[in-house]
């Protein structure tokens, strides 16, 4: 039966945690103590710094060798079902489902804090003893599915920069190769990708960063995003009087005339351009010096327009092009970007060395009986220590410098939070149940589910651009629904 003595442990252990972060928030929103540059360089050292000396700690003090497997096949059973069930999602529900949503989906309902949170928290709740638990759920996240989530990010990043560049022949590229200077294929960095025949005859890829970050282009007025370099497009300021349409700017000198029904004037844009919705090509079959040269675009709305002086034919751009499968690269192609790009943001990640190098020392420490110099564990003890606390600062910074708290809406927000603190404990609690967990350590199981969101899944979704609006809020939100939420989960089933 809880007691009130173990509600006010649980609160001492985490409360401290909060203040850190309320210290941090003010020192920007109230105080006007840290400009955002220095709050950069404040999570820059807490991301290369605090967090990796604060993993080696926990990772190298654990023993590997008395790893709860139950417990560890519960968790890893949890995201397997759940991955499962969003691809098949994705598979069979045309309409909704996506690769995006299942790559944000997976991060909400899988992906707790766990170091940050996790371990005082459970701590306090039922022992030292979930400690240990926690340090295997963080190791597994760092080596395993962090890795997943990156591929899934990089898998993406590649679809979209060869539908972008090679919609038409990318089932004919043989090779993929990624200058080494490309850190990943998001859409942060301006990339351009380089098409060559080579001396097999066969069509071959290079991938290198752009040469300039943008690329703007005046076109008569129309708005238009650069497809010089492969990233989300930034709306340039219209002049045209009607409609807004967005273009993509393209290289080749070939142009239709676009204008809009009801308005004479016409303008001349590439004829490579993707016309927004509402756009149909009209192809003139009348004869006479109009029928040649240039084709005509119009955009209508909601309207067939078949202008006087000749029978045209209309056809709907967006239709035909949805109607044209999009064509990919060998799958052996793919899998080889895939994990070179993947490859090379673990090894930049100190993070990664962390984990690894902890894991590498528990494995020798505890197999031998071998302890840390006294020297060695001072200097990352001292590191350490101050990482939990500059963590959490961190994440107030983060939450300050935000320009809106619900960044997503509303409904969103509310959905991001239902499928971290509800589905993710629900599936956890019936793999648990499936493979025989009771008692206290099903208690633990479930309530790691219900952590709060992992800082790592929104850093990605920031860096890759996808949903990190979403992400974010969840994170904000879920520090600060942590507390009464995991007490409410803790005094429930304790009951």
């Amino acid at each position: 039966m809880i007691k009130g003595k173990d509600i006010y442990e649980v609160l001492a252990a985490v409360v401290p945690l909060y203040v850190a972060m309320i210290l941090a928030y003010g020192s920007v929103r109230w105080w006007k103590i840290f400009t955002p540059d220095q709050c950069s360089g404040i999570n820059r050292f807490v991301s290369m710094f605090a967090i990796p000396f604060l993993s080696f700690h926990f990772i190298s003090a654990n023993n590997p060798y008395a790893m709860n497997m139950k417990f560890i096949a519960a968790d890893s059973l949890q995201k397997v079902v759940i991955l499962g069930a969003l691809f098949l999602w994705n598979t069979f529900t045309t309409k909704y489902g996506s690769l995006d949503w299942t790559i944000t989906f997976f991060s909400l309902s899988t992906l707790p804090n766990t170091l940050i949170m996790g371990v005082p928290l459970l701590s306090a709740m039922y022992g030292d003893f979930t400690s240990t638990l926690m340090i295997q759920i963080v190791v597994l996240q760092s080596v395993i599915w962090y890795t997943l989530l990156l591929f899934l990010y990089e898998y993406r990043g590649a679809k979209h920069l060869i539908s972008e560049k090679f919609h038409e022949n990318a089932g004919s590229i043989t090779s993929l190769r990624v200058d080494s200077d490309v850190g990943s294929l998001s859409t942060r960095e301006p990339l351009q990708a380089d098409s060559e025949i080579g001396e097999d005859g066969k069509f071959h890829v290079v991938v290198r960063r752009s040469a300039s970050s943008s690329f703007d282009k005046s076109l008569n007025g129309v708005d238009t995003y650069s497809v010089q370099s492969y990233r989300e497009p930034t709306q340039r300021t219209s002049s045209f009087n009607q409609t807004g349409l967005y273009t993509k700017y393209a290289s080749p000198a070939s142009y239709v005339n676009l204008r809009h029904a009801g308005n004479s004037e016409a303008v001349d844009v590439p004829n490579e351009t993707a016309a927004s919705k509402g756009v149909h090509e009209l192809i003139d079959t009348s004869s006479g010096p109009e029928a040649s040269g240039k084709r005509e675009l119009e955009i209508e709305e909601g309207i067939n327009y078949c202008p006087l002086g000749g029978c045209r034919k209309e056809v709907n751009i967006e239709e035909e092009d949805a109607n044209k499968k999009q064509q990919m690269p060998p799958a052996s192609v793919m899998t080889r970007l895939i994990l070179v790009m993947v490859w090379r943001k673990l090894i930049r990640n100190p993070n990664t060395y962390a984990s690894l190098l902890g894991l590498a020392w528990s494995l020798i420490s505890f197999g031998w009986n071998i302890k840390m110099p006294s020297i060695i564990n001072g200097c990352i003890s001292i590191m350490s220590n101050a990482g939990l606390g500059m963590a959490m600062f961190s994440l107030g910074l983060f939450m300050a410098l935000q320009p809106k708290i619900i960044a997503c809406g509303k409904a969103l927000a509310a959905i991001s939070l239902a499928i971290r603190f509800l589905v993710g404990p629900a599936v956890v609690a019936a793999t648990s149940t499936a493979i025989g967990i009771r008692g206290v350590l099903l208690q633990v199981t479930i309530i790691q589910a219900a952590l709060p969101q992992a800082i790592v899944s929104f850093v990605f979704a920031k860096e890759y651009n996808l949903h990190a609006d979403i992400l974010g809020t969840a994170v904000i939100f879920g520090m600060m629904a942590a507390l009464p939420v995991t007490i409410l989960y803790f005094v429930l089933l304790g009951l």
